[in-house]
């Protein structure tokens, strides 16, 4: 069996951030794997607006580590997991996510979880996951929150 030792997880700061967590800090622990949780901000809707980049990164890292919080504290008092790290920019979301968080980390593997847009939509914007799916060269695990059940982490050992 493959063993990880760095796994990147895709956030989306939707509904399927809290499974993609927990499934990433679950494999992470079973393979003694860093891991770093990535966010990226569509630039578009900001082009015309003259807004700071920097600023708007910083705000949403920590309203991601403020919606993950229980997950992030547990893990980093994991001796299973030797690093976790979240990481927001502001960019045009594939280019960005590739380019400036998941290449530079070097993963073996990449997380992300399933949106299900709508099929106009899709053709329009596309899915981060089918083109993490298609453009990355390590495995790709798409999760599906409803397949996750619910864990109590006060009785639970794992994630």
């Amino acid at each position: 069996m493959a063993r990880y030792n760095r796994i990147f997880a895709a956030l989306d700061g939707g509904d399927t951030q809290e499974a993609v967590a927990r499934r990433t800090l679950s494999i992470a622990h079973d393979n003694n794997a860093e891991v770093l949780f990535g966010h990226v901000i569509d630039s578009s809707v900001f082009e015309t607006g003259g807004v700071r980049r920097k600023e708007i990164s910083e705000a949403n890292k920590e309203a991601i580590e403020k919606a993950l919080s229980r997950y992030l504290n547990r893990a980093s008092k994991d001796e299973c997991i030797p690093s976790v790290e979240v990481q927001v920019c502001v960019g045009r979301v594939e280019e960005a996510l590739v380019e400036e968080i998941i290449k530079p980390f070097k993963p073996d593997l990449v997380i992300c979880g399933v949106r299900g847009l709508s099929s106009i939509k899709y053709a329009f914007v596309g899915s981060v996951s089918t083109y993490l799916v298609r453009h990355m060269d390590c495995d790709v695990l798409v999760v599906r929150p409803e397949a996750i059940e619910e864990v109590n982490l006060g009785e639970y050992e794992g994630f």
